[in-house]
């Protein structure tokens, strides 16, 4: 029988159904937390959208200090201005795209910047300052991966433990997806979120949804991530009438040979199994999608023709037939790259903050549109942020860095953690070398939407066991 193996490939083993390739060797404590049935009243729906920024976000340029001492800060870094060929904001620019925090209010969380200063959002960021100021967006300062907080003079001595292999993309991307630098096997913190709530869905689709690459963010033992295209369902090239049937004719003797293979109970090898079982999941999982999507009426909300912008509407596609899919929780995972601006940053940024800003405006509005616009938080996350120091026109590996998160459970239009100085000599703040010191983990982010999402004080303890290593359990962005 004549395959297309890359295409098949992608859609047998990326869309894999219900439970994950690992749960025939998977984790006993995993397992047996899961064994107590979840269930969600009716109504009771929450979807968690993650926005990987791949390549590691400059932070700092993204979120810009306007105020006197802060840019002098900011400027002592980034020295040279944009006009001139550097990567520094003017002054003025970063005023007239002006963030607009609440007042501290008495018994809620969150505020204006910790530092005091005054705040701007990137030129091209302009629906999501928008959102911030309309209160559906917050910004939580200086999160990073870390197994227990850390100062300058103990990172340089070397007396607190930190992240293994800091500054290296692949490693700090594994160690923001998973929450477990001291363990680099261990699985997504959305992963082992759904090991423990995915009971509570009532269809056959795995509660993790991919509408970008394979990542380790949405792999649990038990469930694992079903992988999809932004522009819909595609089918399994060996039936003869997906999108490239025209490379593969219908072939009805191979097609009953590959049945065989499939049918149930009849393999040997565990591997086998495993493989004939995921297979069939797929099968089954993306009928069941497809039907659903194609009996959809289509969103009234225009979303931008791009990459994320693609993404983005079918995620809001698939929380709008989540009835007829049997979901309560949702997770989905959607990526953007060239985030590693070494250099050519200015054009960089430029280009990838207005795609995601316009595709992350059109998604809130279309979440509005479809009545749960309180129910699905979107959040960003990156390999690191960057260092303060620039090569020119670019800036290289850090640690520290700011994100968003977005939704109308968002205690919005306020600043969470620790906004860190900026500035380039003597700032105790950061390595020696330039990298900020993160003073809000991974941990903290992650654990404040787990808490959201449903899941209890002890499963959170279970799933981010370093959460106890800081004094602050929830940060409370979500109300």
């Amino acid at each position: 029988m004549s395959l297309n193996r890359r295409r098949f490939l992608r859609h047998s083993l990326t869309a894999l159904g219900g439970a994950s390739l690992y749960s025939a060797f998977g984790n006993m404590r995993a397992l047996a937390a899961a064994a107590s049935h979840t269930t969600f009243p009716a109504g009771d729906f929450k979807a968690l959208v993650c926005i990987f920024l791949n390549g590691g976000n400059d932070s700092f340029n993204s979120v810009v200090p306007y105020s006197a001492s802060q840019y002098a800060d900011y400027r002592s870094s980034r020295s040279v201005l944009i006009a001139n060929g550097g990567v520094a904001f003017d002054q003025a620019t970063i005023q007239a795209n002006a963030l607009s925090p609440l007042a501290v209010q008495p018994g809620l969380p969150g505020g204006p910047p910790s530092d005091g200063g005054s705040y701007g959002l990137h030129p091209a960021l302009a629906e999501m300052r928008q959102l911030f100021n309309t209160g559906k967006v917050a910004i939580v300062g200086n999160v990073g991966t870390l197994l227990h907080p850390v100062t300058q003079a103990e990172y340089q001595a070397g007396t607190v433990a930190v992240p293994p292999q800091l500054f290296s993309h692949s490693d700090q991307s594994i160690y923001w997806q998973s929450s477990r630098p001291d363990d680099a096997n261990a699985n997504g913190w959305g992963g082992r979120m759904a090991d423990r709530l995915y009971t509570g869905n009532t269809g056959t689709v795995p509660l993790c949804i991919s509408l970008a690459e394979n990542n380790l963010f949405q792999r649990g033992d038990i469930v694992s991530s079903y992988g999809m295209s932004p522009e819909g369902v595609e089918k399994l090239s060996y039936l003869g009438d997906g999108p490239e049937s025209w490379v593969i004719p219908p072939n009805e003797d191979g097609f009953a040979a590959y049945n065989a293979l499939l049918a149930a109970d009849t393999q040997e090898h565990v591997f086998e199994r495993s493989f004939a079982n995921s297979t069939r999941n797929s099968i089954a999982n993306y009928e069941v999608v497809d039907a659903a999507l194609s009996a959809a009426a289509p969103l009234a909300t225009a979303f931008p023709d791009t990459r994320m912008g693609s993404q983005l509407k079918m995620a809001a596609r698939l929380i709008q037939v989540r009835a007829a899919l049997g979901m309560s929780r949702q997770i989905f995972y959607v990526s953007q790259g060239a985030y590693d601006t070494h250099n050519n940053q200015v054009d960089d940024q430029q280009w990838n903050f207005s795609q995601l800003s316009q595709a992350l405006k059109a998604f809130y509005d279309a979440t509005v549109e479809l009545g749960v616009a309180s129910s699905v938080t979107t959040f960003t996350a990156s390999d690191f942020g960057r260092s303060l120091g620039v090569n020119v026109d670019g800036t290289d590996h850090g640690w520290g860095g700011h994100h968003f998160v977005m939704g109308g459970a968002v205690r919005g239009q306020r600043f969470y953690g620790a906004m860190p100085s900026l500035r380039y000599d003597n700032n105790p703040d950061e390595t020696g070398f330039g990298q900020i010191i993160p003073t809000t983990s991974v941990d903290q982010y992650a654990a404040t939407m787990a808490a959201w999402f449903g899941l209890s004080a002890t499963e959170i303890a279970d799933i981010f066991p370093s959460l106890s290593e800081f004094n602050q359990a929830n940060l409370r962005f979500l109300g």
